[in-house]
């Protein structure tokens, strides 16, 4: 690991002020990594890149590129951005129309028409099952084509680092989803370490190692995307990374042979069914502590009758208020004692089960499926 870390990790800190905004950020990949920056728009994510990229300068930080100092505001190092070996990618590509892929790949490569860089080329192309497409042009090639190549042509140089700014933003979301495991192959093949920006949860758990997700300039959480974009411990970064659910409860009851709580929703009960009573994992709260309970809309199963004989413990009967399109399927608004329930359904389980508003149905998740959010109460 020590070895491959002088070859070719990055790490470093920027702090960066654009008029009233300023970001502060902070990372360390090792090679063949990706870090995701995750955030809202605004948030400060492309700023990291065009800083580290050398195109906007610091007002302080430090940055090393396998083992090369190429920003140090103390000791007043700047290396230029087409001298700081970086690879760098946008939504738009930025190919070029006038040539081929093949020299659309190999432009950035040292004496590109001598034969190493004509070698480095043919491996790029089949690397990136590109073959049969080298003398197309730009305006030739599919989204997903044209996607390839801007990474092949980031790639060909064999850059110390890539940065990736919402590098599927421009592809509808059928191709998006096809392209990301390719993606992540290539890059583990590459051990380049990738700083990749997005504000879709779905991308950064396919292709991130690691995650930070950043809000106005600071980083809010970070560790493993699972557990900071799946179940998180903070209400703001519960809402940044978007969990549909985050209700308001009290512990009502603490089961530790079973590894449960319960927990009630709060206020008085709004009909003669009484407050929400809910099931989650055992936690260090106490009996009579309020809590959020987060849960993911993914994880709840609908059903038109009560389900007997399952090990879910969270069986909610409900009444239907919404439907909203939710690409790629619907997100489901059940109202269960008084509280929104929001769930996700295909469009095939919304037709077969006729779902609409006024429905009764019956919401079914795990206990493990919620979790504890530290922090206010949703707005």
């Amino acid at each position: 690991m020590t070895e491959q870390r002088s070859e070719k990790a990055t790490a470093g800190w920027v702090r960066c002020c654009l008029g009233q905004f300023s970001l502060e950020v902070k990372w360390d990949i090792l090679p063949g990594q990706v870090l995701v920056l995750f955030g809202p728009s605004g948030a400060g994510k492309t700023t990291a890149l065009r800083a580290i990229a050398g195109l906007l300068r610091p007002v302080a930080g430090h940055i090393e590129l396998a083992a090369r100092v190429v920003y140090d505001s103390d000791r007043k190092v700047w290396t230029p951005p087409h001298r700081r070996r970086m690879g760098y990618l946008t939504q738009q590509y930025h190919l070029f129309p006038n040539l081929t892929v093949a020299d659309n790949i190999g432009y950035g490569v040292k004496h590109r028409r001598g034969p190493a860089a004509r070698q480095r080329v043919a491996e790029l192309i089949r690397g990136f099952q590109l073959d049969g497409l080298e003398s197309r042009r730009p305006r030739q090639l599919s989204g997903g084509q044209q996607q390839r190549v801007a990474l092949a042509r980031a790639l060909a140089p064999n850059p110390d680092m890539l940065l990736l700014d919402e590098p599927f933003a421009s592809l509808d979301a059928e191709l998006r989803r096809s392209l990301r495991q390719e993606l992540r192959e290539m890059l583990a093949r590459s051990r380049v370490p990738v700083m990749l920006v997005t504000h879709d949860r779905e991308e950064a758990l396919a292709l991130g190692d690691a995650v930070q997700v950043v809000n106005q300039g600071r980083t809010m959480a970070q560790g493993n995307p699972l557990e900071v974009l799946g179940q998180p411990d903070q209400g703001r970064v519960a809402r940044l990374v978007g969990v549909e659910n985050l209700l308001p409860m009290r512990i009502a009851s603490r089961q530790p042979q079973d590894g449960t709580m319960v927990c009630v929703s709060q206020g008085k009960p709004p009909n003669k069914g009484g407050a929400l009573r809910l099931e989650v994992p055992l936690s260090d709260f106490q009996q009579g502590d309020t809590v959020i309970v987060g849960i993911r809309a993914s994880d709840i199963i609908l059903a038109s009758e009560e389900i007997r004989g399952s090990s879910a413990r969270n069986r909610l009967p409900g009444v239907v208020t919404g439907v909203e399109l939710r690409p790629p399927g619907y997100e489901v608004t059940l109202e269960c004692h008084g509280l929104p329930l929001r769930c996700h359904v295909t469009g095939t389980s919304l037709s077969e089960m006729g779902i609409m508003p006024g429905l009764r149905l019956w919401a079914v998740f795990k206990a493990s499926s919620c979790f504890l959010v530290r922090g206010e109460a949703p707005g």
